[in-house]
């Protein structure tokens, strides 16, 4: 059966359902859309990989990754393999150079750990044929330009950090040592969307 590879476009807040996120994959090449609802936990893990967020404790798919590459397996691709129901499934296929393993896994998971070892993801037809989607152009732009924004956290009453956009202006004025003082202290405290606000300010800089 042939594959479809997909790419990631975006994360974005789920309107129907509190609390999860939408991560949606694109088809390459093709216009199609693969919208998949995410848990809040696996989000914020694909998320910090893809802004190549360090954090100061490995996350549970980083520790996947570590076992992976101590017993010489590498992660060659990620398969949305089923659609039972409205409930997306996955594989994650692992070599070791001797023998290829099927996995199973949620989708969230599979991807979370498949960007960590730089795998490719794909699915089939008939699952795009059933739950893609295909965006006009003009809705297409204004859509993934949406998609395209970091996942926001909400702050706790009283935090400090920088949370509003004006907030976030505020980074470009501030030295270079404060930065990075505030980037050591987002990711201590796992804030990594905001860690990854400063870390860009940081980039531009240099």
């Amino acid at each position: 059966m042939d594959k479809i590879k997909l790419e990631i476009l975006g994360l974005s807040s789920s309107q129907s359902q509190s609390g999860s996120f939408a991560l949606v994959l694109g088809e390459t090449p093709g216009g199609r859309r693969l919208p998949i609802i995410i848990g809040m936990f696996e989000a914020q893990a694909i998320a910090i990989e893809i802004e190549k967020i360090v954090p100061n404790r490995p996350m549970t798919h980083d520790l996947f990754k570590s076992f992976a590459h101590s017993f010489n397996y590498e992660v060659k691709e990620i398969v949305i393999s089923d659609l039972k129901e409205g409930v997306f499934f996955a594989k994650i296929v692992c070599d070791n150079g001797m023998e290829t393993v099927e996995i199973d896994s949620r989708p969230s998971d599979a991807i979370a750990i498949g960007i960590r070892f730089d795998a490719p993801i794909y699915t089939y037809e008939k699952i795009m044929s059933e739950a893609g989607i295909v965006l006009s152009d003009e809705k297409e732009d204004e859509d993934i330009s949406e998609l395209k924004r970091p996942v926001e956290k909400s702050s706790s009453p009283g935090s400090s950090s920088p949370t509003s956009k004006s907030d976030f202006d505020k980074l470009k004025n501030m030295p270079m040592d404060k930065l990075n003082e505030l980037l050591d202290k987002m990711i201590q405290s796992e804030d990594y969307e905001k860690a990854a606000k400063i870390r860009d300010e940081i980039n531009r800089r240099n």
